[in-house]
């Protein structure tokens, strides 16, 4: 968790650094779509500075009022980055609209360098925040990188409508501003994306077919289990929450069902392969009870 706190302070700077460069060079060098690029750069601040808030409270340990902890949090955080993409791809998408029925002036060929220097920094940035992501499972710095990604995409689309400014003429500086409206069609597309997959973790989305079938053969392993008969697990900031009912010999002792149960859940939640935070296991007769019997 200390790891993603950091990267994303330094994300914060960098897209601070970034921001300003942008919109400063698209100004002085009359290019609307480097200002839409840093437009899209300071949402990149806001958006980094609410994932930063979001790991910091699901950090929290479990208290009285929330006994399963506070990694929702990374989750809304998630939602409101993605809500905020959709704002700026909106702004972004009516000032350019706006621009391409107004004369222009072809932008500077300056503002190329500034584009090169920022897709490099980028791409180099969002590869180690994304790794970092990975490593910790966190939906929220996954997010924030694939963010950092997509401003190296959108700057290069910028790049592109700039050098067809300037290659064609004043005649062409229309495709500043049509690249610019691009940006804000790919901003939006992610905007979609991320919200999606922020929203599938609040709503305790099953999680992969891979991530049940690790569960099983884990569990699967501990002497005395004979099989794993149901299995659900939900996801909480960057672990999960897993219920398990697991079937053993239905001739041991009670103690010894119990000792089984203590022993799959160790395993769970201590393997280095999973991110368990908590799991329950329930212990089963096997071969399992005919529901008639009951009766």
């Amino acid at each position: 968790m200390r790891r993603g706190l950091r990267i994303v302070l330094v994300s914060i700077l960098v897209n601070s650094v970034l921001a300003f460069i942008k919109v400063v060079a698209g100004v002085l060098g009359h290019s609307h779509a480097l200002i839409a690029d840093g437009i899209e750069s300071t949402m990149d601040i806001i958006s980094s500075s609410i994932v930063w808030g979001g790991l910091r409270v699901a950090e929290r340990p479990p208290d009285d009022n929330h006994p399963y902890g506070h990694g929702k949090a990374e989750n809304l955080a998630g939602v409101i980055v993605s809500l905020a993409l959709f704002g700026a791809a909106l702004l972004i998408a009516i000032q350019s609209l706006r621009e391409i029925f107004t004369p222009q002036n072809s932008p500077r060929a300056f503002t190329l360098i500034v584009l090169i220097s920022v897709i490099i920094i980028k791409l180099i940035f969002s590869r180690v925040q994304l790794k970092i992501g990975h490593s910790i499972n966190s939906v929220a710095i996954k997010t924030d990188a694939w963010h950092h990604r997509l401003d190296a995409l959108t700057s290069m689309a910028a790049f592109v409508g700039i050098s067809l400014s300037l290659l064609l003429g004043e005649a062409f500086a229309v495709a500043d501003d049509i690249a610019a409206l691009f940006v804000s069609l790919i901003i939006g597309y992610n905007g979609y994306r991320l919200f999606r997959n922020a929203i599938s973790d609040i709503m305790d989305e099953a999680p992969s077919q891979e991530f049940e079938m690790l569960i099983r053969q884990v569990a699967g392993e501990v002497p005395g289990v004979i099989n794993v008969e149901k299995f659900r697990a939900r996801k909480s900031g960057l672990g999960y929450f897993v219920e398990l009912h697991v079937e053993v010999d239905e001739h041991i002792s009670v103690r010894k069902g119990h000792e089984i149960a203590h022993r799959v859940k160790d395993v769970l939640e201590h393997s280095e392969r999973l991110d368990i935070i908590d799991a329950l296991i329930h212990i089963e007769p096997f071969p399992p009870i005919n529901k008639k019997e009951l009766n």
